[in-house]
C-alpha cells in the first residue's frame, strides 16, 4: 500500500510538473526526473526494492519495442554511417571511458566498471524528442537521433549483460563467452519467429480488447521466452518489433490502431513515472545508509562519471564530423558530411532516461558497488536531463538552423498521390453523391499541391467541426433534459468523436506528451 500511494503521489507531482514542461519548453523527462527525486526526499517515502530480473521486463522490453517499432530496416540502411557512429562507437567508447574511471578512481572490478558505462552509456531519444519536435530542425539530423536510441539501447544492454555475467562467473572467457555468442543469432532468430506467429494470431484478435492486451502479452512473453532459453532477449524483442511495424499495420483497422497506440504512449509513459520513482526511493537508500565519508566519495565519483559521459559523446561526434568532412573533400565520403552545428547539436543531445535507470535497477543485489554505481547513474540522469535538457532550446536556437521543408514537400507529393488514386476510384460515377464527393476531392488536390493540408484551411472541414461543436451541444441538452438514455448518448458521442478526428487538422489529435 506504501509503494501504491508513492506511485500516486508522483503521478500527481509529473502532472503539476508537465504543466511547466509544456509551459516552458522543457523535456518532460527532465521534469518527471525532478519530481521523482522530490518524492524520494518526503520523510514518510517507502524503502521499496524491485527484484533485478523483473526491472529489466517490466521496464526495457516494453521501450524497446516501441523504439523498434518505429525504426524501420530502410532508416537503417540509408543511415547506416551515422548511426554506427552514435549507437555502437559512441556508446562502446562511453562504456569504456567510465569503465577507466570507474577503475582508477574508485577501485571497482573491471566487471563492475564495465556494467556502470554500460548503464550510463545509452542517450534516451525520448528526452531529447519530446524537444526537437518543437524545433523546424534538418530532417536528417532528426531521423538520426532519433534512430540511434533503439541501437544505443541493443548495444549498451548487449555490454550490460556480458558484463553482469562476467561478474558472477568466474569463467565468463570459457563458458559464458560461448554461451552469449549462441544467444545472439538465437535471439535473432527467436524474435522472427515469434513475430511471424504473432501475425497469425493477432490480426485474429485485432480489434478487440483481447487483442491490445496480446500485444502486452506478445511483448513481455518474448522477452521471457528468450531469457528461458538463454537467448538474447533485447535481440529477439527488437527484431519481433521490427517484423510487426513491417506487416501488420496495413492490416490493421484504423480503430484497432488509433487505440493501440493511445495505450502503448500511455504505458510507456507510466514506466518512465515508475522508473524514476523506483530509481529514487533506492538511492534515497542508498544515501541514508552510507556513512558521510563514503558518501562525499560516492558524490564526487558521480560528478566525475556525469562529466565523463558529457565529455565523450560530445568529443566523438564532433571528431566524426571532422572525419567525414575530410573524406567528403577527397571524395571518398558516401553519405552527405554533417554540417558542424548539426554535430554539436547531436553531440549535446545524450540525455539519460529510463533504459539507464531499468538496467541500474537491475543490477542483483549482492553485486559489488551497487550502491556507488546506483548513485553514479542517477547522478547522470539527473544531470544531463537538468544541464542537457533545459540548454538544448538554447542551443538550436544560437545555431540558427535553416529551414528543412523537405519533410512538407514529400507530404504534399503523397497526399496528391492519395487524392489522385481517390479521383480514379470516383471516374466515370454521374450520380449526385459521387459528383459532390469528386468536387471535395478537387477542391483537396488544389491545397495539398499548394503544400498546405486540406482540412487546415477548407472551409468545408471548419465547417464540419463547428457543425460537430452545435451536435454536441444538443446531444448533451438532451441528455440533461432526460428525452435520452445514456447508452444512445455514449453512442451517438462516439460517432461524432470520429467524425471530429476526421475533421482535425493535423497535429490536433496527438497526445501532447508524446
Amino acid at each position: 500500500m506504501a509503494f501504491f500511494e508513492s506511485m500516486l503521489t508522483l503521478l500527481l507531482v509529473a502532472i503539476v510538473f508537465l504543466q511547466f514542461s509544456r509551459r516552458f519548453r522543457i523535456p518532460y523527462p527532465t521534469m518527471l526526473s525532478l519530481a521523482g527525486v522530490i518524492v524520494a526526499a518526503v520523510p514518510w517515502a517507502p524503502e521499496i526494492a524491485i527484484d533485478p530480473d523483473l526491472a529489466l521486463a517490466l521496464l526495457v522490453a516494453p521501450v524497446l519495442f516501441d523504439a523498434a517499432y518505429d525504426l524501420p530496416p530502410r532508416t537503417l540502411r540509408r543511415n547506416w554511417m551515422p548511426l554506427l557512429s552514435l549507437a555502437a562507437i559512441a556508446v562502446v567508447l562511453t562504456a569504456a571511458a567510465v569503465a577507466v574511471v570507474g577503475v582508477t578512481m574508485a577501485g571497482l572490478p573491471i566487471a563492475a566498471a564495465v556494467a556502470l558505462g554500460a548503464i550510463v552509456a545509452p542517450p534516451d531519444a525520448a528526452a531529447a524528442t519530446a524537444m526537437l519536435d518543437r524545433f523546424a530542425l534538418p530532417r536528417q539530423t532528426y531521423v538520426v537521433l532519433k534512430g540511434e536510441s533503439l541501437l544505443n539501447d541493443a548495444v549498451a544492454l548487449l555490454i550490460f549483460s556480458a558484463a553482469v555475467t562476467a561478474a558472477a562467473s568466474p569463467t565468463f572467457f570459457t563458458g559464458a563467452l560461448a554461451e552469449l555468442a549462441l544467444a545472439v543469432p538465437g535471439g535473432l532468430i527467436l524474435g522472427y519467429l515469434l513475430g511471424r506467429l504473432y501475425m497469425v494470431v493477432g490480426l485474429k484478435l485485432a480489434g478487440t480488447l483481447g487483442g491490445t492486451l496480446l500485444e502486452f502479452v506478445a511483448t513481455f512473453g518474448t522477452w521471457i521466452i528468450a531469457e528461458r532459453l538463454h537467448l538474447s532477449a533485447i535481440l529477439a524483442i527488437v527484431v519481433y518489433a521490427m517484423v510487426i511495424a513491417r506487416y501488420m499495420p496495413e492490416r490493421q483497422t484504423a480503430r484497432h490502431r488509433i487505440h493501440s497506440y493511445s495505450v502503448w504512449e500511455a504505458a510507456v509513459f507510466l514506466l518512465n513515472v515508475l522508473a524514476f520513482l523506483l530509481m529514487g526511493l533506492q538511492a534515497r537508500q542508498i544515501v541514508l545508509d552510507l556513512d558521510p565519508g563514503r558518501l562525499n566519495f560516492a558524490v564526487t565519483f558521480a560528478a566525475a562519471v556525469f562529466a565523463t559521459v558529457i565529455a565523450v559523446r560530445l568529443t566523438w561526434v564532433l571528431f566524426y564530423n571532422r572525419a567525414i568532412n575530410f573524406l567528403a573533400a577527397r571524395g571518398r565520403a558516401k553519405q552527405a558530411a554533417p554540417t558542424f552545428a548539426t554535430s554539436l547539436l547531436a553531440g549535446w543531445c545524450g540525455m539519460r532516461g529510463l533504459v539507464t535507470l531499468a538496467t541500474a535497477l537491475a543490477l542483483p543485489i549482492d553485486f559489488p558497488d551497487r550502491d556507488i554505481i546506483l548513485l553514479s547513474a542517477l547522478a547522470v540522469v539527473l544531470g544531463t536531463l537538468i544541464v542537457q535538457g533545459l540548454t538544448l532550446g538554447s542551443l538550436i536556437r544560437f545555431l540558427n538552423f535553416e529551414p528543412d521543408t523537405s519533410l512538407d514537400r514529400d507530404l504534399a507529393r503523397a497526399r496528391v498521390a492519395l487524392i489522385d488514386a481517390a479521383l480514379a476510384e470516383l471516374a466515370g460515377g454521374e450520380d449526385e453523391s459521387t459528383r459532390i464527393l469528386r468536387d471535395v476531392y478537387t477542391s483537396e488536390r488544389k491545397i495539398a499541391a499548394d503544400g498546405k493540408h486540406p482540412r487546415e484551411v477548407s472551409k468545408l472541414d471548419k465547417q464540419r467541426r463547428n457543425v460537430i461543436v452545435a451536435k454536441r451541444a444538443k446531444l448533451a441538452a438532451m441528455r440533461r433534459a432526460g428525452e435520452i438514455d445514456d447508452d444512445v448518448f455514449h453512442m451517438l458521442e462516439q460517432e461524432l468523436d470520429w467524425a471530429e478526428l476526421g475533421a482535425l487538422p493535423p497535429g490536433r489529435d496527438e497526445i501532447v506528451e508524446s
